[in-house]
Formats: structure tokens, C-alpha cells, sequence
């Protein structure tokens, strides 16, 4: 059975039994109908990972592995915070009147920072240290830059990568200050999985451990029949990912360089509404 689901199954369980609720305080989130979105949540949830042996794509509900793939690109590829060049819609509730989401997300990878050797963005910086220089405990990726967060869209909930090379191994640590449960918990860890088999290959390493650290781990009042739907079911057996072997230059890589094999996760016909 897949890893991720049991995760997902477990920390979803210790939410509901254990978790807090915020009805006793006002929320920003409200739902489309204008009511406030509620959070039921536990602090400091921290979950490891081990891409090499197997991939975390959860199959209680099928996850978009290649929109997801495409955001992951949009942001760290094309630094882009322009969501009409993106395939999915899922950005559009906080984009502006000029398509973007202002400074945030890709916007702060792109922004060139000067270093005793020059000046890099911060993928560059990433790739660079990765190839020359593995043993750095310097590699560190931040969107949450507090001088731009008055002119984000919204600011970053996966705001951070940590990444630590041990022998052939590159381990990354993906810090999350705020995680919806129901609609973005397995879209995020497949997409930073992807990243690190990625910058892994670019790199000659191979893809390690995932861990995942989130402040507020958190379910939505209106999602809780939906999850208590999903954690009810049987995990199946986990997809394979496959990487085209070919691409050797991190910029090269497109949504269709990667893919899962064997993924058959069940059918959900829940619709899952969106808190803004």
C-alpha cells in the first residue's frame, strides 16, 4: 500500500481526535457563500519520505500529478507569478487585474542576490552549490520575504527548502507554515518530491529522504465528511515514478519529463470547496 496514504490516514485521525478548533476566534478564510472557513488543526506536524523507495502519490483520491508537476515548474523553472502561464486555474482566485499574484511564489526564486562569487537567483545558487560545492549546509531556499509580503497575492504557505547532500544522497527539508489537509497535502509532497529527483539528476546524486515539516496542519469545517470519506478506504499499492534519464540541465525538464506508472488511486466524486 502506498506510504503516503498511511500518512495521510494517520495525521488526518490525530486531527480529528485530538486536534483544536478555531470556531472561538474570528478567521481571514471564508467560504464562497461568505461564511467564515473554520480549521480543526494540530501543531508542528513533521512526516519523512523515502523517495528511494517509493514515490508518495497518496490513492485514497487521485492527486493531478502533472498540473501539479506544471506548478512546480512555474515556480521554480520559470519563476514566473504570472498564473496565465499556467495549464490549471488553480491560482486564479488570487491573482490581480494584471494576471499576477504580485511578489510571491516564483517572483522571489527569480530575484538575484549577491554572494562572494556573484550574483545568482536562488535555484541558480541551489544548482550551483549541487555540483560544485555538495557539502555546503548553506543551501536554503526562502519565498518569505518580509520587505514584498504587502505586495503578494498571498503569502507562501510552502515557504522554504533545505537542501543536505550525504555521500551520493541528496535530502531536502520542505518547511510549510500552513497546510490544507484535504486539497493541497498530497499536491505539495509530490511536487517537492518531483523537485528533488530532479535537481538530484541534474546534479549526478540520487534522490533521498522528503521531510516535511508544517506549522498548522489543519482540515477546513466543510471538508471533515469528505475526509472522514477518504481515511475510510483501503490504500492501493503506490505508482512508480519514472524520470526521462536523458536531461541532464534542470531548465530542460517539461511537465511530460516525468510520469507515474501503475497509478490507479479510487475514485472521488466529492466536490472539494475551496476556502479563500
Amino acid at each position: 500500500m502506498s506510504y503516503a496514504d498511511e500518512v495521510f490516514i494517520s495525521v488526518c485521525r490525530e486531527i480529528l481526535a485530538n486536534g483544536v478548533w478555531d470556531t472561538d476566534r474570528t478567521v481571514r478564510p471564508r467560504w464562497a457563500d461568505g461564511a467564515s472557513a473554520h480549521t480543526v488543526k494540530l501543531f508542528g506536524v513533521v512526516n519523512r519520505y523515502d523517495l528511494r523507495r517509493e514515490f508518495p502519490a497518496m490513492t485514497l483520491r487521485r492527486t493531478a500529478f502533472r498540473s501539479c508537476v506544471d506548478e512546480l515548474l512555474w515556480i521554480w523553472q520559470k519563476k514566473s507569478n504570472d498564473v496565465r502561464q499556467l495549464g490549471s486555474h488553480v491560482w486564479d482566485a488570487w491573482a490581480g487585474e494584471d494576471g499576477t499574484i504580485g511578489k510571491a511564489y516564483g517572483y522571489q526564486l527569480g530575484v538575484k542576490h549577491q554572494y562572494s562569487d556573484g550574483w545568482y537567483d536562488q535555484v541558480d545558487r541551489v544548482l550551483k552549490d549541487l555540483r560544485e560545492n555538495p557539502a555546503s549546509r548553506r543551501m536554503v531556499t526562502n519565498l518569505f520575504n518580509h520587505h514584498d509580503l504587502y505586495e503578494m497575492g498571498l503569502y507562501p504557505c510552502a515557504y522554504s527548502m533545505t537542501f543536505n547532500v550525504s555521500g551520493s544522497t541528496l535530502n531536502a527539508i520542505l518547511n510549510q507554515r500552513s497546510q490544507d489537509m484535504l486539497t493541497a497535502s498530497n499536491w505539495n509532497v509530490c511536487q517537492y518530491a518531483v523537485l528533488v529527483h530532479m535537481l538530484a539528476q541534474v546534479s549526478g546524486l540520487e534522490a533521498g529522504e522528503l521531510v516535511h515539516v508544517i506549522a498548522d496542519c489543519h482540515i477546513y469545517d466543510r471538508h471533515v465528511p469528505l475526509v472522514e470519506e477518504l481515511i475510510r478506504r483501503e490504500p492501493r499499492p503506490a505508482p512508480r515514478f519514472v524520470i526521462d534519464p536523458a536531461v541532464t540541465d534542470f531548465y530542460a525538464f517539461t511537465p511530460g519529463s516525468v510520469r507515474l506508472e501503475g497509478y490507479e488511486p479510487w475514485d472521488f466524486q466529492g466536490k472539494i470547496e475551496v476556502a479563500v
